[in-house]
């Protein structure tokens, strides 16, 4: 009977909650009856119908006015936040009183019902539960790890600075300066992008020169070690790449040094510089040329080679020390 009781009190608080909600909306909606004398005294009654409510966000955007252009958007995260709260709490009270069990929360029952089709946890538990013995946790083993994390920080700030960035000449610059002044937070993600991509490379020689000292390039680690290599010069050509982006007079300068040191190799040289640059001068090919290996190419490739990097680390485990 206490079952029954609970779900009358439930049914009877949400018809409340309904009712109020509906008298609300029809009491701001109604319209408004004005009464207009005629002249031979006689009073018409006129209904007039409410002014619809601006949209702040539309109209902001209508009227190029960008003030509190957040506020609306918090509005419907705060509010819509406590509603789902508040609805939450009451599918979780009905559950657990109807079915007199402990709540299990929800991230647990969807990796449980994965887990009973796909059986994952039988592959990913000798991963997640392998020991780590105490030698291995001291922080020149980290140096890999850091490296990786900073590359993470580099995708996700790079993704959200490409949402402003134009890859033109006529743009490029001025895509710069509208995310470094309008952009909210756009100077700060810029910076952080920047400093993570010096923290990357000073990372990854740091993880190279650790490896070398300790001879961990030898049997049977050499494939590892020319991964390793390889991603130490995606790295480089990350920074490379990304460095002609601006488009201001240091990054010409800069890259049109960096070209011609490349085109200083004996043979292919000229084939080098000409492969770069997409000609024999620095032009708008240039920087479409360097956008698409910095945003697509050159992420694929590391992608690739840590993968591998990290499955034969896995496989063959990390070098006890000399």
């Amino acid at each position: 009977m206490k079952n029954v009781y609970r779900t009358i009190l439930i049914v009877i608080g949400s018809l409340i909650l309904v009712l109020v909600t509906a008298a609300g909306v029809h009491a701001y909606t109604t319209s408004n009856q004005v009464g207009i004398n005629t002249q031979d005294g006689s009073v018409i009654v006129q209904i007039v119908p409410p002014e619809p409510e601006k949209d702040t966000c539309i109209q902001c955007h209508a009227e190029e006015a960008f003030t509190n252009l957040w506020t609306p958007l918090v509005r419907w995260i705060l509010f819509g936040a406590a509603g789902l709260f508040l609805l939450f709490g009451v599918a979780r009270s009905a559950s657990v009183w109807s079915s007199k069990t402990e709540w299990v929360p929800i991230p647990t029952r969807i990796l449980a019902w994965i887990d009973e089709r796909y059986e994952l946890s039988d592959f990913l538990k000798p991963i997640l539960e392998k020991p780590v013995p105490d030698w291995q946790r001291r922080w020149w083993y980290c140096l890999g790890g850091l490296t990786f994390f900073l590359f993470i920080v580099q995708g996700i700030t790079g993704i959200m600075l490409a949402f402003y960035y134009k890859p033109t000449p006529a743009e490029a610059y001025a895509s710069i300066q509208f995310i470094e002044n309008e952009v909210l937070l756009g100077s700060a993600v810029r910076m952080i992008h920047h400093w993570s991509a010096n923290g990357m490379i000073v990372m990854a020689t740091a993880h190279m020169l650790r490896v070398f000292i300790m001879g961990v390039y030898k049997p049977p680690r050499e494939l590892n070690w020319v991964t390793g290599v390889v991603l130490l010069a995606m790295t480089l050509a990350f920074g490379f790449t990304g460095y002609l982006l601006p488009w201001d007079q240091r990054a010409y300068w800069a890259t049109t040094v960096g070209t011609e040191i490349a085109g200083s190799i004996p043979v292919i040289g000229d084939l080098a510089l000409v492969f770069l640059r997409t000609g024999w001068s620095i032009t708008s090919l240039t920087l479409s040329r360097f956008f698409a290996a910095h945003i697509l190419i050159l992420p694929l490739i590391t992608i690739t080679f840590m993968g591998l990097h990290f499955i034969m680390v896995r496989k063959q485990g990390i070098m006890k020390p000399l």
